[in-house]
């Protein structure tokens, strides 16, 4: 027989009201009766009706995050983030991933199991700010990522242009001066490889250093293999180079491998950096160095952010944006 409320109470010596306000969080309830509630729940091994519980509140205790693709390691490590956050805050996490294209994120968000959660976090990837109007409803929603500011949702993001800045510094500091950009999406200003270039621009500008074309490599997917194809392009130019920013690790360990077939030493011919901070930059041969972007301050800040619009939704307070904080980790790649 499955354990109940009545049980609960009748252990504890206490009514099924209280027992109830113990399990819902109730404040104003004594703490020695709190104790009382809480150890016969646990003698007794009771669960909460979740089904019962979300129909009396309102809310299923459920959020949805949309993802770009679990095959990138920044993206599961940011969803393993999230899922940690949020079962810090009493929340469960459905994942979905989005296959990519506008009409395809749009179909998901308007999409039935949309309405089966408390609120959205939202990496969005296709949408653009033209299309920020898509997303003034009164579902409490965070957005992530790098393509839609100052929109009607509160927005987290890293820091991608000083993150690029920063990495590009870094190499310069070792006396690299033909640095490669891996990961250019040609002609994008707005989103990550957009962002990105225009730091590596920066702080080459700021050195006195020159920009070079030549020196710019495109990727328009960012996995492994994509580094990987895109160096070998790059080698075959001949153009010559000692240090690599690549625009996330993937491609960086694909592009290192390549560069280590072809004869080249790291980081004594060319240094290289990444961006993302995942967990196999560690372990890689060299270990490789890297933009630290803060996945767990992005995580965590995205879903207090939710919870707060989600636990007042009749609020008219503005969106606000939100980037996170970076450090530059030093490995093996670009020792000195």
């Amino acid at each position: 027989m499955a354990i109940t409320l009545h049980d609960v109470a009748r252990l504890a010596g206490v009514s099924i009201k209280t027992v109830s306000n113990v399990i819902n969080d109730y404040p104003h309830i004594r703490p020695a009766t709190r104790t009382k509630v809480e150890s016969a729940i646990s003698e007794l091994g009771y669960q909460p009706n979740l089904s019962a519980r979300s129909l009396r509140s309102g809310r299923s205790g459920v959020i949805s995050l949309l993802i770009p693709d679990l095959r990138n390691a920044y993206f599961a490590e940011l969803a393993d983030a999230v899922m940690r956050a949020a079962q810090a805050k009493g929340l469960s996490v459905i994942i979905e991933q989005m296959p990519g294209g506008k009409k395809e994120e749009l179909e998901i968000l308007r999409g039935p199991r949309m309405q089966l959660v408390d609120g959205i976090l939202y990496s969005v990837l296709a949408l653009g700010e033209e299309d920020a109007h898509e997303l003034d409803s009164r579902m409490p929603m965070v957005l992530l990522g790098d393509r839609i500011f100052h929109g009607p949702k509160d927005h987290v993001t890293m820091q991608n242009t000083a993150g690029a800045k920063a990495a590009t510094e870094h190499l310069l500091s070792l006396g690299r001066r033909r640095i490669a950009a891996l990961g250019s999406h040609p002609g994008e200003v707005v989103g990550s490889a957009g962002l990105r270039l225009e730091g590596y621009r920066q702080a080459l500008d700021e050195a006195g250093v020159a920009y070079d074309p030549s020196l710019v490599i495109p990727a328009i997917n960012w996995h492994r293999k994509d580094g990987a194809a895109a160096m070998r392009r790059f080698l075959e130019q001949g153009v010559p180079f000692d240090g690599l920013v690549a625009f996330n690790d993937s491609m960086a360990l694909g592009a290192m491998r390549v560069m280590q077939e072809a004869g080249l030493r790291i980081p004594d011919d060319v240094s290289v950096i990444g961006f993302d901070d995942i967990d196999e930059t560690r372990y890689s041969i060299p270990s490789l160095s890297t933009i630290d972007p803060s996945k767990d301050e992005i995580a965590e800040t995205a879903v207090d952010l939710l919870l707060e619009r989600i636990d007042n939704p009749e609020s008219d307070a503005p969106a606000r944006d939100l980037a996170t904080e970076f450090r530059v980790v030093q490995r093996e790649s670009s020792a000195r």
